[in-house]
């Protein structure tokens, strides 16, 4: 089993799909990594040689953010929202939708369960 980035690689997938289980990478970037490397989008990951496994992990360190540090740049994006005391920063501090969903009805996730009030 491949292990890039902290993270175990599906066996069976092929290799353009089973690199989007890194956190920050998705298929766009996948294919982008791939052809840095050279190799075929078909392999799959239990094919890699362990030059080839070599060869991703280089290419993703040199020019990816992905896993602890790209959640660790997320999240004091967040908190640096929340500091300025921005529309945006507000919103996270109260766990309500940030980007302009309506909560009258929806937003049961953001939200939590319903707190009913005046029910008797």
């Amino acid at each position: 089993m491949a292990r890039i980035s902290g993270v175990d690689l599906p066996k069976k997938k092929r290799i353009e799909y089973g690199l989007t289980y890194i956190y920050g990478i998705g298929l766009y970037q996948s294919r982008k990594i791939l052809d840095a490397t050279g190799i075929d989008y078909n392999k799959r990951v239990y094919e890699l040689s362990e030059e080839d496994v070599a060869a991703i992990t280089k290419e993703i360190r040199a020019n990816h953010m992905v896993e602890g540090d790209l959640r660790k740049k997320v999240a004091m994006d967040i908190k640096a929202l929340m500091d300025l005391g921005s529309y945006r920063g507000l919103r996270h501090r109260r766990g309500l939708p940030v980007r302009g969903q309506k909560t009258k009805t929806n937003a049961r996730t953001r939200k939590g369960k319903r707190k009913t009030v005046g029910a008797a």
